[in-house]
């Protein structure tokens, strides 16, 4: 008899159910036990939003370059005081992760535990998804707690920074060139001028 991930299709399908219908909610503890049972794939990429499985989609070539070389050089910088993780599980509560390009968090924390606020920097590259990152992934994010979330543009390198988050929103948000030099409010030694990476 084929099992489940003989017959399960290269490319799962998605569905976009129609508006009024209840939906299952899942949790975060829930999909990780599908996981550990095979349902999901490595390669497959998604999110947990609200209890509802969310498809992302797959990175460009600057992309995941540009993710690679900032966390490669914010890694090296203070590992005794800053974890940084790329496409790390960020659980924001029981229901809803999401699995950012970036996440740096203080040493002492495993990622498993951290919430929105216990974030030092979340950083989101974006190519196609940059509405996305700068609309509802903000929201999102400011809703949690999360401090400061930096959205960079894949192609032009400009950097969004958002902080000080009040009520589902932020309130301090500037945007700066690739060749201005960016500090994280609560990580300094992580300051990075984006157009040093040789992109």
């Amino acid at each position: 008899m084929d099992t489940f991930a003989q017959i399960r299709p290269e490319i799962r399908p998605t569905t976009q159910a129609a508006e009024g219908l209840p939906r299952w909610r899942w949790t975060t503890d829930e999909l990780v036990r599908l996981r550990g049972d095979g349902v999901f794939r490595d390669m497959d990429r998604f999110e947990l939003i609200g209890g509802e499985i969310v498809p992302m989609p797959a990175d460009g070539r600057r992309h995941a370059t540009l993710q690679d070389r900032l966390a490669e050089r914010w890694s090296r910088r203070d590992p005794d005081h800053f974890r940084v993780g790329e496409e790390k599980q960020f659980n924001l509560d029981a229901t809803t992760y999401t699995k950012p390009d970036i996440i740096v968090w203080s040493t002492g924390l495993d990622i498993y535990d951290v919430r929105g606020p216990d974030s030092l920097c979340v950083v989101e590259i974006a190519d196609s998804s940059l509405d996305y990152d700068l609309d509802f992934k903000r929201r999102l994010y400011a809703s949690f707690g999360v401090r400061e979330y930096w959205v960079i543009e894949a192609e032009t390198i400009k950097t969004h920074i958002h902080r000080a988050p009040s009520n589902g929103d932020y309130t301090d948000v500037a945007v700066h060139p690739s060749t201005a030099t960016l500090v994280p409010l609560l990580a300094p030694a992580l300051s990075i001028r984006l157009a040093d990476l040789a992109l």
